[in-house]
């Protein structure tokens, strides 16, 4: 690390004390971003990465409710609205109680650089609440989206700010917000994307993360000259990015090894075939069951409170959670022979880990660049709102492989060294700042 991204980062972490997530995500991107920004003057001299890590706007509101049994609930609201220089704000709501400012920073300020690498018009923000889904009836789930989006409603719109889904935040969810939006202003317009196909929603929408991340994975063999036929995966997670990456590993001829929920993994040798992945849908999506009741049903290997690092393997899909993966796992990974590491969730793997995976010469793809087809297509159902028109399956797709080899493009042209080894992360950073960087520029000191 340099002098001058030392202090860089000394100073963001005084101003925003207490807030790791953000933090850990704004240094990964400054010791890849500062170097090239000191051959740069103009961008030194506007101070455009310490313009784009100080958030535009930052919204805390209180979130009151009744629930089933007419007692009064208190959760708290947040909107994080990072930066518009190339277009409206466009990012999550999640809805869990892990849900800080610090995580909902951490998210936004991700967002800005994935939103700006699809090559889409769209700014970076993030929201959400510390209320949790789980355990709650539909009656209590609504009550409280409706008073949420009685606060929201006055700082979004399809010009403004586009929220989506995240963790805890589905169709229903999307639903309960819209409607009330729509009743609130008399409006019926892209204010919230990840909506029901049948009211403005797009296909592929709940694949696209998925599906997307193993686009890139394909574009990342291609340099190799390989493909993912009978290439060994390890998946975490068993939600709908881990679902549908999966879904997609299996039909481009993968060996899916292994899913994760909270509580441990499950390891079949066998792999995990279309007829299986179809049993952890309804496990997962229908009856919230545990990923243990895949073990006990197909006779395969379950460890408890573990994550499914240790098993041998080609290629590893870290789809859960931030930082979890840690140097141990890294170097366990590295050890059992993974040469290819992509990143479903965000920021799943911590500092240490990617350290390693960058100086084993791992291909290494942050979410970012790799987990980035959720929000292009959420990205292109804004176009199809603003069309009120909806297009076919295999036209969404398309475009989504599209974006996620654009991306990969733009990775390599930042990040390839003379060896001829791309580092993903650097050229993931740098080319999601030009484009935000010359926007900035054009638009003065605002």
């Amino acid at each position: 690390m340099n002098k001058t991204t030392k202090l860089f980062i000394e100073q963001i972490s005084t101003r925003n004390a207490g807030e790791p997530e953000f933090l850990q995500a704004v240094s990964e991107v400054a010791e890849s971003v500062i170097p090239y920004i000191e051959s740069q003057p103009r961008y030194k001299k506007s101070k455009i990465l310490e313009r784009i890590a100080e958030p535009e706007r930052v919204l805390i509101f209180r979130v009151p409710w009744l629930d089933d049994k007419g007692e009064v609930q208190v959760n708290r609201g947040y909107r994080v609205q990072m930066n518009s220089a190339i277009g409206p704000y466009k990012g999550g709501l999640r809805f869990h109680p892990t849900v800080t400012l610090s995580v909902l920073k951490f998210l936004a300020f991700e967002q800005v650089f994935k939103n700006s690498l699809t090559g889409l018009p769209m700014g970076g923000g993030k929201g959400g609440s510390d209320f949790d889904p789980k355990g709650r009836s539909d009656n209590e789930i609504m009550k409280f989206c409706q008073s949420f989006m009685t606060e929201l409603y006055r700082h979004v719109g399809d010009d403004i700010d586009i929220p989506a889904g995240d963790i805890g935040v589905g169709k229903r969810e999307i639903g309960y917000l819209f409607g009330q939006y729509k009743r609130i202003t008399g409006t019926f317009n892209g204010v919230l994307t990840g909506k029901a196909f049948e009211w403005g929603g797009s296909l592929i929408r709940p694949e696209a993360t998925g599906y997307g991340l193993v686009y890139f994975v394909e574009e990342m063999l291609r340099d190799r000259d390989e493909t993912l036929l009978t290439k060994r995966i390890l998946i975490s997670g068993s939600g709908n990015v881990a679902q549908f990456a999966a879904e997609k590993c299996i039909t481009q001829g993968a060996k899916v090894l292994t899913m994760s929920d909270s509580e441990g993994f499950i390891y079949d040798p066998a792999g995990i075939d279309q007829e299986k992945l179809e049993f952890i849908k309804e496990l997962k999506n229908e009856r919230r069951g545990r990923i243990k009741e895949y073990a006990d049903h197909f006779g395969c290997e379950y460890f408890a409170g573990e994550k499914p690092w240790k098993i041998k393997c080609d290629i590893a899909l870290p789809n859960a959670t931030q930082n979890e993966l840690g140097l141990s796992d890294a170097e366990e990974l590295i050890k059992n022979g993974c040469y290819c590491v992509a990143e479903g969730a965000n920021m799943p793997c911590t500092p240490e880990a990617v350290a390693a995976f960058n100086k084993a010469k791992v291909m290494y793809a942050p979410g970012k660049a790799a987990n980035a087809g959720g929000v292009a297509v959420s990205g292109l159902e804004m176009s199809q709102n603003s069309l009120r028109y909806s297009w076919g399956r295999d036209k969404v797709d398309s475009k989504l492989r599209t974006i996620m080899t654009d991306i990969h493009q733009i990775c390599v042209k930042y990040g390839k060294d003379d060896h001829g080894h791309v580092n993903y992360e650097k050229g993931a950073n740098i080319g999601g700042f030009v484009k935000v960087a010359e926007a900035m520029l054009s638009q003065g000191v605002v």
